[in-house]
């Protein structure tokens, strides 16, 4: 019996790696730009970033955040401040030495050296020096405090080894920036952030998620704790979907970050950082994604569903597009997750089949059908993305009284799949020879919650089986043990896993 055929070559089983990038294709969300490392991102991944910012926006903006924007390029000597930070940046810095090019005399262009900058510039791979200068100007007194800034830009960290949406030199990421008066103030925000995270990956992004505090060697540089939310994706390797940052005074002290307190005693501020990127349409795509394409949680969908008209004659034509209007606008008229449901029509000049299949391989939820026999008997054919089969009948009137309930089935669907998937892929492990044989290079791998160590011994095995230590649980009870590589004592598991 030869194997069904998909839509996407490979599948997943056969080249987990290669078929990400072929659903990218074929969803036609980006594509490779003649920057290398770089990505153009198109219209429809394009959307789904619009709306994963314009949700998350109004989350900040409900917890008391405004938008503000900042230079792209940093002072080379604003990073030298932050000694930590610098040395965990410095060898992703893209850095700009001139601000003129010449004729080089051969027919082409080089940097003027006459146009040499007096001080080089860093093209922004993360805000905080530069934005925690601009802080030290805005902050004089206590009642300047707090200070909730938001900025959505874009960053540039060179990397070698580029995957569209996961790790790519340039990306898209919003960063918040906060000035507190106090530490406990300050480690609020940072942990009410990482709840807002979680809060969207969970339930626009229908992506299930583990909030915790990174280990020592895993900090963001400068940081004196950071929390982050990991997520499972199907291959069983973990994707870190965004991180939180309590900075202490580190920056405040390099930034001359002061303010006059209630006392009338000078002090340095209390500041923290957090950030999500493009990287969490990669996690979309890795979560939900089949087989035969991307597949969308109906919260992020540029459309939550898509009408074909089918006909073969003018005259058909003439009667089905009318219908379809009058199909997507009895739609639009009725409210989905607080917001109209987001229809469009359908009417290029494509095989009817190749088109239904473009848009099962765009993810959208649902696709309906349309043709002459349909409107006869008062029915929409209706393929609900989420499941498996062909596409089924509908009354027009059922489907429009019930299209918003069924988005949140398929957004609840989607969910309890990953939900599903993440704790048949979850496991303790209490011994090395365990942690040995569940990393193996031939084994699936997954989550393992194990007590530990931090430190040289553990790095070593880690790097030998190619995995990481990715946080230790907020939510996890305080469970003495030892450590299962050294026999250290340990007051708590961490998470493990393989990771992007």
């Amino acid at each position: 019996m030869s194997a069904p055929k998909t839509a996407i070559t490979p599948t997943r089983a056969e080249n987990y790696p290669e078929w990400y990038q072929q659903v990218v294709k074929a969803a036609d969300l980006a594509e490779n730009s003649d920057v290398r490392g770089c990505m153009v991102i198109k219209p429809w991944g394009y959307a789904i970033w619009e709306n994963i910012q314009r949700r998350l926006d109004a989350m900040f903006k409900a917890t008391g955040h405004e938008n503000a924007y900042f230079p792209l390029f940093i002072p080379m000597s604003f990073l030298e401040k932050e000694a930590q930070h610098v040395e965990g940046f410095a060898k992703e810095c893209a850095v700009v030495t001139h601000h003129r090019l010449e004729p080089d005399g051969k027919g082409g262009l080089q940097p003027a050296p006459s146009a040499k900058l007096e001080e080089p510039l860093i093209v922004r791979p993360t805000s905080e020096t530069i934005i925690g200068a601009t802080f030290a100007r805005w902050v004089q007194s206590y009642r300047d405090l707090p200070i909730l800034i938001n900025q959505w830009a874009n960053v540039v960290r060179w990397e070698l080894r580029t995957r569209m949406f996961l790790r790519t030199t340039e990306f898209l990421w919003q960063e918040g920036h906060t000035v507190h008066a106090s530490a406990a103030e300050a480690q609020a925000e940072t942990r009410q952030m990482l709840d807002v995270y979680a809060d969207f990956a969970e339930g626009a992004m229908a992506m299930p998620v583990i909030k915790g505090e990174k280990t020592a060697g895993e900090r963001f540089p400068g940081a004196v704790a950071t929390y982050s939310i990991e997520a499972l994706m199907q291959d069983r390797k973990a994707l870190q979907a965004g991180t939180s940052h309590f900075l202490g005074q580190n920056f405040a002290k390099a930034q001359e970050i002061k303010f006059q307190s209630e006392a009338g005693e000078l002090e340095y501020a209390w500041t923290t950082s957090w950030g999500v990127s493009t990287r969490l349409i990669g996690g979309l795509i890795m979560t939900h994604s089949d087989d035969d394409g991307l597949v969308l949680p109906p919260q992020l969908a540029p459309a939550h569903a898509v009408i074909l008209p089918l006909y073969r004659t003018p005259e058909e034509r003439a009667l089905v597009l009318p219908y379809c209007e009058s199909v997507k606008s009895e739609l639009a008229d009725q409210s989905y997750d607080s917001e109209p449901i987001r229809v469009r029509i359908d009417d290029r000049d494509l095989r009817g089949g190749d088109k239904k299949w473009q848009w099962v391989k765009r993810g959208v939820p649902l696709v309906l059908e349309i043709g002459p026999r349909d409107i006869a008997e008062g029915k929409v054919m209706v393929k609900r993305r989420d499941l498996a089969g062909k596409a089924e009948p509908v009354l027009r009137n059922e489907l429009v009284a019930t299209a918003a309930s069924r988005l949140a089935e398929i957004q609840k669907s989607l969910f309890d799949r990953a939900a599903t998937l993440r704790t048949s892929a979850t496991v303790e492990l209490n011994s090395l020879s365990e942690f040995n044989d569940y990393f193996a290079e031939s084994a699936p791998g997954g989550l393992a919650y194990c007590h530990f160590a931090d430190g040289p011994v553990m790095e070593e095995k880690l790097k030998e089986l190619k995995c990481t230590v990715r946080c230790v649980p907020l939510d996890a009870p305080r469970e003495t043990g030892k450590c299962i590589f050294t026999g250290e004592p340990s007051p708590q598991r961490g998470v493990f896993a393989r990771a992007y």
